[in-house]
């Protein structure tokens, strides 16, 4: 395909495609003449990853260029540090140097294997803490109901990547967090939404049916008032007898 019908088929704008083109982060097509390139498929994957790590997410370039780099070269002695260094591109982004004594103290609890520098041990720290200085649950089983759920997830997330070359994993690895943790967000709230919301519904379902209940009692009492009063006209005109 050409620049034209790459730009148009990725959403990507036509200057941005060619801007890319010149840093660097988009390969340069296979020229089929002077001024003219064709593009494959891989140019529109990788389009469509910048794509959405730039205008989705809102990543920085510089952070786009250091995932861009982990999927160009991949290190295949060490598999694992290679996607975990793709993801930790993405925000949030905490300071990772020091000792993270809360975060190691859960995850050897919790028994997950990771390398002591990763981000992500970082920025668990960071969220115990937060959660501990707002007074709020932090125990182990609050951690271990999170992580159940995370652990379910990250299972169904990661069965692909077995069967992908590496620079495909890495791709993979981080699209997929970028795009699939705002799902993950906007779920779990609306999953609030609608408990709060279906709670709410059998309380007000509870207060009408009680309300019912009265009304319905008192309309009983009230039949029964109108039969005293004829029986007292009867007792009212037998005293005039």
């Amino acid at each position: 395909m050409l620049i034209s019908e790459l730009s148009q088929r990725s959403g990507v704008p036509l200057a941005t495609v060619k801007f890319y083109l010149r840093e660097g982060m988009l390969p340069k097509g296979r020229p089929v003449s002077a001024t003219r390139a064709e593009y494959d498929d891989d140019h529109l994957a990788r389009l469509r990853l910048i794509g959405a790590l730039a205008e989705v997410r809102g990543l920085p370039l510089a952070r786009i260029r250091d995932i861009l780099d982990l999927v160009d070269h991949p290190d295949s002695a060490d598999p694992v540090r290679t996607l975990g260094r793709a993801v930790e591109a993405l925000p949030p982004y905490v300071a990772t140097g020091g000792e993270h004594p809360l975060a190691h103290a859960a995850m050897e609890r919790l028994g997950l294997v990771y390398h002591r520098d990763a981000a992500a041990v970082a920025q668990l720290d960071h969220a115990l803490r937060a959660l501990e200085a707002a007074g709020l649950d932090d125990s182990p089983a609050t951690i271990d109901r999170y992580s159940d759920a995370m652990r379910d997830v990250a299972i169904g997330e990661i069965a692909p990547v077995a069967d992908m070359p590496l620079s495909e994993a890495v791709s993979y690895a981080v699209l997929g967090t970028a795009m699939y943790e705002p799902l993950m967000l906007a779920l779990r709230r609306l999953w609030h939404h609608h408990l709060v919301a279906a709670a709410t519904a059998g309380a007000g379902d509870a207060e009408d049916a009680t309300a019912d209940a009265a009304a319905s009692g008192a309309g009983e009492t009230g039949t029964g008032e109108i039969g005293t009063g004829e029986t007292g006209t009867a007792d009212a005109g037998a005293a005039g007898h």
